[in-house]
Parts: C-alpha cells; sequence; structure tokens
C-alpha cells in the first residue's frame, strides 16, 4: 500500500512540474519574447518584408534567385551566392551542404559554378571571390560581398546602357559596414542593390 501511494504521489508530482513547466516555457517565454521582439525591433521581428509600389517583392533576411525558369542568371539584375537550402534558399530546408573543404563534392560544385560565372562576368575564372562560389551555412544569406558586387557591375551596367561608374557607386552605397564597426565583414544585401539599381534605371 505504502508503495502504491509513493507511486501515485510521485506520478502526480511529475504531472504538476509538467504542467507548470509547460505554461512557463512554453506559454510564458515565448509570449514574452515575441513581445519583447514587437517592441525592440518589430521590423526585423516580422520578417523585415520589403514592398515595393505595394507588392511584397522579398524579405531583407532571406537571400533569393534572380534566375528565369530554366535557372539561368539573368544578367541585368545582381546574382546572389549559391544555396544549398532546398533547391535554393528554401526557408523551410535551411541548411548548408556540411561538406568540408577538402570534400571532393564541394571541390566538384565549385569547379561547375567558377566557369559559368567567369563566362558571364567575362573575367578571369581565378577572380571570382570565393562567396560567388560557395554556399552560405544557413543556405539563406542575403548578402554578396562587396567585391562579388562590383565584379558584377560591368555586366549590368552594359546590359542596362548605365555608366559603369554608376552602377559602382549604387554598390558602394549599398555595402553595409561590419557590425559595430568590427564583426565580420563588409556586406551588399542582394535584393536592396536590385531595388535600388531598379530605381535607378527608371
Amino acid at each position: 500500500m505504502s508503495s502504491s501511494r509513493n507511486t501515485v504521489r510521485q506520478l502526480s508530482t511529475a504531472v504538476r512540474v509538467l504542467v507548470v513547466l509547460t505554461l512557463l516555457l512554453g506559454v510564458a517565454y515565448p509570449l514574452a519574447i515575441t513581445s519583447l521582439a514587437q517592441v525592440a525591433m518589430k521590423d526585423r521581428a516580422d520578417g523585415q518584408i520589403i514592398v515595393l509600389n505595394g507588392v511584397d517583392v522579398g524579405s531583407a533576411l532571406i537571400g533569393q534567385d534572380f534566375t528565369d525558369d530554366a535557372g539561368e542568371a539573368l544578367p541585368e539584375w545582381f546574382q546572389s551566392r549559391p544555396s544549398a537550402a532546398g533547391t535554393g534558399y528554401d526557408g523551410a530546408s535551411s541548411g548548408g551542404s556540411n561538406l568540408g573543404p577538402e570534400n571532393p563534392d564541394l571541390l566538384a560544385a565549385i569547379d561547375d559554378r567558377r566557369a559559368p560565372i567567369a563566362q558571364l562576368e567575362g573575367v578571369d575564372p581565378s577572380a571570382i571571390p570565393a562567396d560567388a562560389l560557395t554556399a552560405s551555412a544557413s543556405g539563406l544569406d542575403p548578402h554578396i560581398s562587396p567585391d562579388y558586387a562590383l565584379l558584377q557591375a560591368p555586366r549590368i551596367a552594359a546590359e542596362r546602357g548605365l555608366e559603369e561608374g554608376d552602377v559602382e557607386a549604387l554598390v558602394e552605397a549599398n555595402t553595409q559596414g561590419p557590425d559595430l564597426g568590427y564583426l565580420g565583414e563588409s556586406t551588399v544585401n542582394v535584393l536592396k542593390l536590385n531595388i535600388a539599381l531598379a530605381q535607378l534605371d527608371t
């Protein structure tokens, strides 16, 4: 009988702990963090959606491809870096390839990307920055390096009939420095850059 009472007491305690922790960690904590995010950084908490002429064109936090239906780069737009998330920039499949730097599959993928980019940009394959050839750890990075953006400037200028210097100035104007001035590298948000390019071209 004593053993049965102990079992019931332990089960009762476990259930109470489960209920309390569920309320604290499954309800109260998420609500508190969500509320704090809405107050402190509403734009980012809502996905930093970019609206152009009343239409949602994407998120500043998630990259996207600027390609045709066949997956070929649209030459009049700045191109993003490769993505290993699903079929490309799939938020439900975020992740990198998880291949080590000496993995033959990764090296082959880099070589496969190098020639088309060199041809598209009209440059020597050795001039292509690393971020043009490799996916980010999340597969969702919306940024490229200023070097990769500037590499694309001559093509963009030729395709759109713009002065190359104007396109380069646009890249410079859309370059973000490292966080807090020293964390990470300078980056360029491709979607924001392409929106600025479309406005420059009108």
